[in-house]
Formats: C-alpha cells, structure tokens, sequence
C-alpha cells in the first residue's frame, strides 16, 4: 500500500512540474516567437529582468503600490533611492510602496494570531502588533538602504580603475565623450553597475543634453561622494581647459591612496572589535580546558578531606 501511495505522490508531482514548466517557460517562448517583431513588445510587459515571468503576486504587488497614497515629494525621495539601488522602472517605485503595505498587513495578522501565545498581557499584545506592523512598513526601506550602500560600495572600488582607462583613452586623442563611451564598453564585464551608469551619461549627452548637466545627473544618480567629487573636477576640467588626463591621473591616485588608508583603518579597528568575542566566548572556553583537568584533581583531593573532617 506505501509503494502505490508513493509513486502516485510522485506521479502528481511530475505533472505539477510539467504543467508549471509548460505554462511559465515553453508556452511564453512559443508565443514570442509566433508573434515576432511585436514580441519584444510583449516580452518587455509580461517578462520581468530575467525573462521569468512577475506572476499573480508581482501584478498584485503593484496595484497595491499604485494606489497609495503618497506625496510627490516623498515619491521624489523614494524614486531617488530606488534609482541609487539601481532599480530605474516606474514600476519599481509601485513595487516599493506595495511590497511596505502588504508586508505591515501580513505582519500584523500574524501577530494578532499569534497573540496569546507569546504574552499574556493586553498592553503587551496590543504593544506586540503594532510593533510588527511597524516592522513590516519599514523592512522594505531598511533593505533598499541596504542595497544601496552595497551598489555604492562596489561604485566606489570600480571607480580607480575606470580613471586609469579613461586616462588612457584619452591621452590616446579620444574626447571625454569617447572616453566615457569607451570605458562604458570596455569594464561592463568586470564592473557593471559603473559600466551602466556611464553608458547612461553618454545616452543624455547624444540625446542633446549638455556635458555638466548629464555628468551631475550621474551624481545625483548614484549619490556616492566620490563620484561627485569626480563630476566636480571634470566639469572644472572642462570649463577652465586644464588637462584632462592629468586631473584623472591625479584623481585616480588620491582615491588609491584614500582605500589604502580606508583598508589601514579597518586594521587596526580588528583589534578592539576582537576585544568582546575573546573575552566572552574565547577566554572562558581557554579556562575550561586549562583549569578544568587540575580543578577535578583538586575536587577529588579535597572533597574526601572535607568528608573525614565532618565526620565525628
């Protein structure tokens, strides 16, 4: 009777596969391919970034998203960070502020089932499901800043190397323009989210933008510092008709030596950071198995001697 009952659990499962692989992965694919040249447009609405398709919750997400209320300026703030993380659609900032509704909803039904059976106390409770409700809101906002200190970071360590290459290009005769293109080409498979934010300069300035106003737009994309102290000096650079690779090579060289003296730092913080876990988890296991073999020997030397004095 177990051997039917499993291999019919196995045959259900292998058609809940096949049924889910059909319609996620083959089926869209045979459509596009019908459809041809107005595939692209129908990939680009029913297909997420990876070609996988969003799905019920995803769409559900969004419409939660779209109708919350929010100010313009907090929408403004929040597009920002959104951009900052690398997350450029419209649907992202509708994704957001779904993913903050619908996260503090389900945190707090699950405190309020889950209410007796943590505390007994009203106040207690009713502290308990706000607080989870609280959490839910604001777990959304806590991993964008997350990701975008993360994006900013990896910014931060691409950009010397992509100095190095814009001052060869352009002692080499290229333009800053053919530089920032060239370097955009040229590091997307080591650095790729600097590799995009160029190419984004280089797409505003083509489509008529000026130099300054796209390379601010690239600062106030990213929000990272040394990307705007870049930005300064090659707008300076470009107003006052210094050298061009001479600034870089020198801005290249100041932001080596600064992570040098970044990484020295963190050196020499290891130590008083490795204070606490030696003292609370290493030193006490040290003390065991020092002491603990001599500490038997004295508890069964003494223990006997303590005994025979006591007795009458």
């Amino acid at each position: 009777m177990a051997g039917f009952v499993s291999l019919g659990l196995f045959v259900l499962l292998m058609i809940t596969i096949t049924w889910y692989g059909y319609r996620i992965y083959v089926r869209p694919g045979r459509i596009i391919q019908q459809v041809g040249a107005a595939g692209g447009a129908l990939e680009t609405e029913t297909l997420g970034p990876n070609g996988t398709a969003p799905g019920f919750i995803v769409r559900t997400i969004r419409m939660v998203g779209k109708r919350v209320p929010v100010s313009p300026q907090e929408a403004s703030l929040a597009r920002r960070e959104l951009m900052a993380a690398g997350y450029r659609s419209e649907a992202a900032l509708y994704t957001y502020y779904g993913l903050k509704v619908l996260l503090a909803a389900g945190f707090l039904t699950l405190a309020f089932l889950f209410r007796s059976q943590v505390t007994a106390f009203g106040v207690l409770r009713m502290a308990l499901i706000g607080g989870a409700a609280l959490v839910g809101y604001f777990l959304p906002t806590f991993v964008l800043e997350r990701l975008v200190a993360a994006r900013q970071e990896r910014l931060r360590h691409a950009l010397p190397d992509a100095l190095d290459l814009m001052v060869v290009s352009t002692e080499a005769g290229l333009g800053l323009d053919q530089a920032l293109q060239n370097v955009s080409q040229e590091i997307g498979l080591v650095h790729k989210d600097l590799a995009e934010e160029l190419s984004l300069v280089t797409l505003e300035m083509r489509a008529g933008k000026r130099r300054a106003d796209a390379l601010r737009n690239l600062a106030d994309r990213t929000g990272e510092t040394e990307i705007r102290n870049l930005v300064a000096a090659l707008v300076q650079t470009d107003r006052f008709g210094t050298s061009l690779a001479e600034s870089l090579r020198t801005h290249a060289d100041f932001m080596r030596i600064q992570r040098r003296q970044e990484a020295e730092e963190r050196a020499n913080k290891v130590g008083v950071k490795l204070v606490f876990p030696i003292f609370f988890c290493i030193l006490p296991s040290m003390f065991i198995v020092v002491g603990g073999p001599a500490m038997i020997q004295i508890f069964k030397s003494l223990l006997p001697l303590i005994r025979q004095s006591y007795m009458p």
